[in-house]
């Protein structure tokens, strides 16, 4: 008996993360590899097939690839493209799933990584019985999935759930599309660095996060910093989390979810987000809606969530 398997791909402004998966959720062989540095999208492509090649010969049973799935940032799920991406090299309009499918023969399914990370969330995490919840991934930026009546809402032409670049300040930070004040700009990886670098720059206060350059700085050690007690890092998350909450209050008027979830990078530091997000997102709410909204961590392995959302894709489709 072959074992069925799927192939999940996740495109991050940073790494990529390939690996192969069963439809209980097990990751059978993974490796990831740096996403930039490839001018022209073929040449990645084409290394994205050798690298998958690879890791079959890794696999020492007999197995059926039954489809792939990519979860890719502003990915669109009906035409197969990625569109535009803030934080990928490559500009314009690519048509990314027909430049896959010259070098595999099975069904290829893309969309925005945070969709994928929302359709993991049902396939093998904590969303399993929920209809109506918001996953949101905290990356190089803020994307977001939301299932609304059990579907996931792909919106008129596949690009709803762009909650990163809603403008929270027309005065503020640009963020990766240009937008001023685009939320992203402020909650993600990469935002958390930039207010602590703001912090810095504002402070004469001592603080363990003086020694980095913006470029080795890594929310490990903004983690790191905050539980040796430095300042500068508790400030930075206070100031992210609360940003967070409140926009999550917004969030939640549209399609009143029954739960949140935080993923990414920077949901990786744990109670130092998650406190202050879930106090500012109380305190925001609607009364109607004041002690019915969970904020949780993904039910998901926590290192490979985004090669599981990805291959999920495939699951999802053969459930239907």
């Amino acid at each position: 008996m072959s074992k069925k398997l799927a192939i999940g791909i996740d495109i991050g402004g940073t790494l990529t993360k390939v690996g192969f998966v069963d439809r209980a959720g097990e990751l059978y062989a993974h490796l990831d590899f740096k996403t930039r540095g490839y001018l022209r999208v073929d040449d990645y492509v084409s290394v994205l097939a050798s690298k998958i090649q690879y890791l079959e010969k890794q696999l020492s049973f007999d197995f059926e690839i039954v489809g792939l799935g990519i979860g890719a940032p502003n990915a669109n799920y009906y035409r197969g493209t990625i569109e535009h991406a803030a934080n990928l090299d490559w500009k314009g309009v690519i048509p990314f799933a027909s430049k896959v499918k010259t070098h595999f023969k099975v069904p290829i399914y893309i969309t925005n990584d945070a969709n994928a990370a929302a359709i993991g969330e049902v396939v093998y995490g904590n969303a399993k019985k929920m209809r109506d919840f918001i996953v949101i991934t905290l990356g190089t930026g803020l994307g977001s999935g939301i299932f609304a009546n059990g579907e996931l809402i792909y919106g008129h032409d596949a690009m709803a759930g762009e909650l990163g670049h809603i403008s929270i300040d027309k005065e503020g930070r640009l963020d990766g599309l240009g937008i001023k004040g685009g939320l992203e700009a402020y909650v993600s990886s990469t935002g958390l660095k930039r207010t602590i670098f703001e912090l810095l720059s504002d402070s004469i206060l001592d603080s363990e996060l003086r020694n980095y350059s913006f470029n080795n700085l890594h929310g490990e050690y903004i983690t790191k910093a905050a539980e040796n007690g430095d300042e500068i890092a508790r400030a930075a998350f206070e100031m992210t989390g609360k940003i967070l909450g409140e926009q999550l209050a917004n969030f939640v008027a549209f399609s009143h979810p029954e739960a949140i979830f935080l993923l990414g990078g920077l949901a990786k530091s744990g109670k130092w987000i998650f406190e202050p997000a879930q106090k500012h997102l109380e305190n925001n709410l609607l009364p109607h809606y004041k002690g019915k909204v969970k904020l949780l961590p993904s039910g998901m392995s926590d290192k490979n969530v985004a090669i599981l959302g990805a291959a999920a894709l495939v699951w999802n489709q053969h459930n239907h």
